[in-house]
């Protein structure tokens, strides 16, 4: 579904990432690994056109992608859940929500995505009406990904879903993303809490100084004494 080739990125004149490449295959959940700083976040803003590539060439269900606007993007199914939420704090968890389905013109298809995502996350249906702003770090995180949602995506790509979040709740939104793509829906996640990620993860790529320097599935990096020794403290 996805194919990401020989990409370079960076921001005003300073490259970030370097020629790598990677691909996410229809009804996988892949993650992107590694530390603070490694070039994951960037590699998913290249993707979703908040980063204009400097390199490469990015293919999405069979569009060639690379260089598109981020505005135009969604309409084609890639959908992003930023780092830090990005959510509108003064307005209510459903004006957020419908934020989402902006691409969407059938109002009976928008009530239908609210249906869907008010199941998945049954505690945002109380907070519907509250303002984003009052909601728990973990509550704003399901808003995140619930808006995410709306557009009807055949592929969600969410950058540091556990960022500032409880210790509890790290693996319960993580274990959402795997019931999202147990929907049908592909996954693509940049997370920096490795040995999490790996246990849910089809398969995974680790990226160190902006180059992806390891991959396999979940299992695989999580034997992986290299891994071990430089993200879980073995």
């Amino acid at each position: 579904m996805l194919r990401v080739e020989n990409l370079s990125a960076g921001y005003e004149g300073v490259v970030v990432i370097r020629d790598i490449t990677f691909e996410v295959g229809k009804g996988e959940f892949v993650a992107i690994v590694g530390s603070n700083g490694a070039g994951k976040s960037t590699t998913l803003k290249a993707v979703s056109g908040m980063v204009r590539p400097l390199a490469g060439r990015i293919t999405f269900d069979g569009t060639d992608i690379t260089g598109m606007r981020a505005h135009e993007i969604p309409a084609l199914g890639l959908s992003h859940v930023p780092e830090g939420r990005r959510l509108f704090p003064k307005m209510s968890v459903m004006n957020n929500l419908l934020t989402g389905a902006h691409t969407i013109r059938d109002q009976k298809q928008i009530a239908a995505n609210v249906e869907k995502v008010m199941e998945l996350f049954p505690a945002l249906k109380a907070r519907a009406s509250q303002k984003a702003e009052t909601l728990s770090g973990g509550e704003q995180q399901m808003v995140a990904i619930a808006r995410g949602l709306m557009s009807s995506p055949k592929m969600l790509i969410v950058d540091e879903t556990s960022l500032g979040l409880m210790p509890t709740l790290v693996e319960k939104v993580l274990g959402t993303l795997k019931d999202i793509c147990s929907m049908g829906i592909t996954v693509l996640a940049v997370e920096q809490k490795v040995e999490k990620a790996l246990r849910l993860a089809d398969r995974a790529y680790v990226m160190q100084t902006g180059r992806i320097v390891m991959s396999g599935t979940g299992a695989e990096l999580l034997a992986s004494d290299e891994i071990r020794a430089a993200y879980m403290g073995f």
